[in-house]
């Protein structure tokens, strides 16, 4: 899989975004998550198999009720830490250089996450001024399945305010085997390519086992600023809109990508 320009990006949190003053915290997070995916699989293959629905449930079936034995794990480790979020974790070094150059050529940015949003991922979010720059953020209430389900990503391009069509390249950066298994398996459900970037060792062992091409491993974000600038060099930047109003006030709002199910 040969690494094109992206016209659509989508960021992990946890250990991609943000990085944790303290690894060991973040460590048992992951594998908490593991383990919770695990019994969650094997749970359903019990009193579900044979059963087949769609990869993405219908909105009116996405309620609260169903997600909450999900959050029990993420929302007692929250609840034991009691720290401001500025104390557990801090942007990534030069996560602000890439996020800059992609919103500057107009590239539509998601952020989604396995963590819990509420009083931690947008905490973050607004503790670090991130929040500026994801059209759509995913957490752990707005789903049913986890990563490396692809649910997360399908839902965030869904959200997305613009259609996500065969001629898209979409990114998903993280640093776990899980955010790339997710990157490939969503790849099938698109009319277009999600490319994995690996930004941690997790996940660079995956693009290696995966096949996907030592291209996609991008070990830190000076780098990816550097690739992302030769990627993009010959792409124009977009108009900037009229001071006192937007170019798109009187456009019609754009329908949700449709997606192929297999």
């Amino acid at each position: 899989m040969t690494l094109k320009a992206p016209t659509i990006v989508i960021f992990d949190m946890d250990g991609t975004s943000v990085r944790h003053l303290n690894p060991v915290v973040l460590h048992i997070m992951e594998r908490l998550d593991d383990a919770h995916f695990l019994v969650s699989k094997f749970l359903g293959w019990i009193f579900m198999r044979g059963r087949k629905g769609p990869i993405l449930p219908p909105d009116e079936t996405k309620k609260r009720a169903k997600r909450k034995k999900r959050l029990l794990v993420h929302r007692a480790l929250h609840k034991i830490r009691r720290k401001p979020v500025e104390q557990i974790v801090e942007p990534c070094h030069g996560i602000f250089n890439v996020l800059d150059f992609l919103q500057s050529h107009g590239i539509p940015m998601a952020m989604v996450s396995n963590g819990l949003g509420k009083g931690y991922g947008h905490d973050i979010l607004k503790k670090f001024d991130l929040d500026q720059y994801f059209d759509v953020t995913i957490f752990r209430e707005d789903i049913t399945r986890s990563k490396p389900n692809p649910e997360p990503l399908l839902i965030a391009l869904r959200q997305l305010r613009r259609k996500v069509t065969a001629q898209d390249v979409i990114w998903y950066i993280g640093d776990r085997h899980k955010d790339v298994t997710a990157a490939l398996a969503a790849s099938k459900h698109l009319p277009c390519p999600v490319q994995p970037i690996a930004y941690g060792l997790n996940a660079a062992a995956a693009v290696i086992e995966k096949n996907v091409g030592t291209d996609h491993i991008i070990m830190n974000y000076n780098d990816m600023h550097k690739v992302l600038k030769t990627l993009l060099k010959n792409v124009p930047l977009p108009a900037k809109p009229p001071v006192g109003g937007h170019q798109n006030d009187n456009a019609p709002p754009s329908t949700p990508p449709k997606f192929i199910h297999s």
